[in-house]
């Protein structure tokens, strides 16, 4: 097999999610497929021909050459792999006029080019230019990551001195419907002391190894789930134990998202504890939409919980809202909007609704906005941002996503989430803990991450929590 083949050998998922794109069905690349391709390396170039059976597109690019062997066959592979797409790309383009506002765009990282180009020295007009021409994103999306570039690079900076730190609890109070993540109702409790005793072996495990890796705590967060489910004494227990095994993060976040999981005496201890910033996180203000979705709380509750955690002196708390919700319009949508604007978080998540396969509404088929809709809403939730007085400080596209739209994080100055850009930009080792939790080693000089993942099911982490903990000795210490 030539090194031009092996490197395509795997990519007809990644062409899947580039004919998603377009509206076409994945039956399209059942038999017989409709899209085929050959592969050539010739005269220091590669080449790509797709055909549809009725049309076909050819483009090539340079072959890459470096010194380090182990540079070359890194960028020869993405070379290779990003022209085939790109291929497909133009001939979807060419037979069905649609033009995807991310263009041939399919990671969910995008800034991570806007910041190559800048890398490279050019300036951000030109690295603009260069989004939109040689990738067809369209003009307003490519100035959007080059301003969350800019705002990126003004951030304390990453790299291999830090250690990110996440902990799961993977309770909540109901399962909303569109959720695919490791969560499940807290029910009757039963397995809270369990999984907290299991937590709290891995937590002490994991601060002997960041101890010993001698890096720098940057940032913890304690995400789920929804942590603030807990009942009151276990949750006092994980604040007390992420002070005994991880104290001084610069940067300290518990999500808080359900607004009926919260009480006077958790707001204070979080205040007490030090944490820097909370999400409460209403998804809609929309009761009618609340219902749909299986959030047992209403907006009046959102309401509340913000009035009490500015009561007890929280001073920074991110909003996360969800456009493209079941039977929600524009006009639904500017009602959520218009409550931000009233209670004033310091951050605002505009998150694009993606349904997973794993999750209730997958399953269910609920009516949803279609994606022009869809982008208004996004659009609207910009312009609100703004109104604010935030800016765009990270994004993050996922599959399924309705408009093939993207999730964008907004801030107030001096309240950009470093943890959120750390995940999303890969830039930070990671040290999870808990149910689901996935830890990243980075290796800077050859460009790649290895992940020790913890099992997501419960009762399994709970039986398995030292097996866990040992992952993780092996990934940062005996690599």
């Amino acid at each position: 097999m030539t090194e031009l083949a092996a490197a395509l050998e795997t990519i007809q998922p990644e062409l899947m999610t580039v004919t998603r794109l377009f509206g076409l069905p994945e039956s399209v690349w059942q038999e017989p497929v409709r899209y085929r391709f050959e592969a050539e390396e010739a005269d220091g170039t590669y080449r790509i021909t797709f055909t549809d059976g009725e049309r076909t597109r050819t483009n090539a690019v340079p072959v890459p050459d470096e010194e380090d062997s182990r540079l070359q066959e890194l960028h020869r592979r993405r070379a290779a792999r990003r022209l085939c797409k790109q291929t497909l790309y133009d001939l979807c383009r060419e037979t069905t006029g649609i033009h995807p506002p991310w263009g041939s765009m399919t990671g969910v990282r995008p800034t991570h080019l806007m910041l190559e180009a800048l890398a490279e020295g050019l300036p951000p007009e030109a690295a603009v230019e260069r989004l939109v021409t040689r990738f067809d994103v369209t003009r307003p999306k490519a100035e959007l990551l080059a301003e969350i570039a800019m705002i990126q690079r003004q951030l304390p900076a990453p790299g291999d001195p830090f250690m990110d730190v996440y902990i799961g609890i993977p309770f909540c109070t109901t399962r909303c419907a569109y959720c695919s993540f490791s969560s499940g109702e807290i029910g009757d409790g039963s397995l809270v002391e369990p999984y907290m005793n299991a937590l709290a072996s891995e937590m002490a495990e994991c601060s002997a190894i960041l101890r010993e890796t001698g890096k720098s705590l940057r940032a913890l967060y304690v995400g789920g789930g929804t942590p603030t489910a807990l009942p009151y004494p276990a949750f006092r227990e994980l604040l007390d134990l992420i002070a005994r095994h991880f104290p001084g993060a610069p940067e300290t976040t518990v999500e808080a998202g359900r607004p009926d999981t919260l009480t006077r005496e958790k707001l204070r201890a979080i205040r007490d504890a030090g944490i820097t910033r909370i999400s409460i996180n209403p998804q809609t203000m929309n009761d009618r939409t609340l219902r749909v979705i299986g959030r047992a709380h209403t907006a009046q509750q959102v309401r509340d919980a913000y009035a009490l955690a500015r009561e007890e002196g929280i001073g920074h708390i991110n909003m996360d809202v969800i456009a493209g919700l079941p039977g929600e319009n524009e006009n639904d949508f500017a009602h959520t909007m218009d409550e931000a604007v009233a209670l004033r978080p310091e951050s605002l998540t505009v998150h694009t609704l993606a349904i997973k396969r794993s999750s209730r509404m997958s399953l269910e088929n609920a009516p949803l906005p279609d994606g022009d809709m869809t982008a208004r809403m996004v659009e609207a939730g910009m312009a609100t941002a703004r109104r604010l007085g935030m800016a765009p400080y990270y994004l993050y596209r996922q599959k399924y996503m309705a408009g093939n739209l993207e999730n964008t994080g907004y801030a107030l100055p001096g309240h950009a989430c470093l943890y959120n850009v750390d995940m999303m930009e890969e830039t930070s080792h990671v040290l999870a803990m808990g149910a689901g939790g996935i830890s990243k080693r980075i290796w800077p000089e050859e460009g790649h991450i290895t992940r020790a993942p913890n099992v997501s099911n419960i009762a399994e982490y709970i039986a398995r929590a030292g097996e866990m903990a040992r992952r993780k000795r092996e990934l940062f210490l005996e690599s």
